[in-house]
């Protein structure tokens, strides 16, 4: 008996992309897009890395990244002609931060879509803030390459109309998760670390969140999802760093 051929990393690359239907996340984003760029944006460096060094998704999360920065501080400039530039900054800074376009990519459903290495599937990467922020980007980069600014620019600005629409500096300035990392900062800390845990079935989990700066515990959250979590437990730090209580001031 001859022995199996042992599949190429495109071909686990395409394997792997055709494991799954996509349409639904092209229907959710109101455009199609060729199975090369889709596929691309899809890739991520964990998964690329893993089969030989594919291309993987960050040269068009970079172009992504462009496209939504200029699509929404162009619409937040019309939208409120008021505002201080300062204040549409903020607005913007928020929308286009690694969390609300996490909140987008949840929206889109879009972790189930992502090609991730072995490493990052085993510790819930489709998850992660970070890769579903990235992958989102990717995806406006290559809905650029393929249809141009005009339409990039439309889905971008119908998927983040309600942030858009309800935006005020003040809501934006509440993720507590930035502002925590900034106060480390200013007072010469670690950065923020996290890790959670969660019980209860698939429907109905209970997520605790625990950031740490320099191995010392600083906040608690708990939430329905990790990000709440992840959220509450940096409120909770962020306002115990200056006090009389706070383990980092008394070290």
């Amino acid at each position: 008996m001859s022995p199996k051929k042992k599949l190429t990393g495109e071909e686990i690359l395409t394997k792997a992309y055709q494991a799954v239907d996509h349409q639904p996340l092209l229907d959710a984003l109101g455009v199609g897009l060729s199975d090369d760029l889709l596929r691309l944006a899809l890739t991520h460096r964990s998964f690329a890395n893993e089969h030989g060094m594919l291309p993987n998704n960050e040269r068009l999360e970079f172009l992504g990244d462009a496209v939504l920065g200029l699509s929404v501080a162009s619409k937040l400039f019309d939208t409120y002609p008021t505002r201080a530039e300062s204040d549409i900054s903020k607005m913007r800074a928020g929308m286009v931060s690694r969390y609300g376009l996490a909140d987008i990519a949840r929206q889109l459903d879009l972790g189930k879509h992502i090609l991730l290495g072995r490493g990052e599937r085993m510790t819930d990467g489709h998850d992660k803030d970070s890769i579903l922020a990235d992958t989102t980007e990717a995806l406006f980069g290559a809905i650029y390459r393929e249809h141009g600014f005009e339409v990039a620019r439309a889905v971008i600005l119908r998927l983040f109309a309600d942030k858009i629409d309800h935006a005020s500096a003040s809501n934006f300035t509440q993720d507590w998760k930035t502002a925590l990392q900034e106060r480390l900062a200013e007072r010469k800390h670690q950065l923020p670390e996290y890790t959670s845990t969660s019980v209860g079935p698939d429907h109905d989990r209970w997520f605790t969140a625990h950031v740490s700066s320099g191995g010392i515990e600083i906040g608690v959250g708990e939430g329905h999802n990790k990000k709440k979590a992840e959220q509450q437990a940096a409120h909770q730090a962020f306002l115990l760093l200056g006090s009389k209580q706070c383990p980092l001031e008394l070290r």
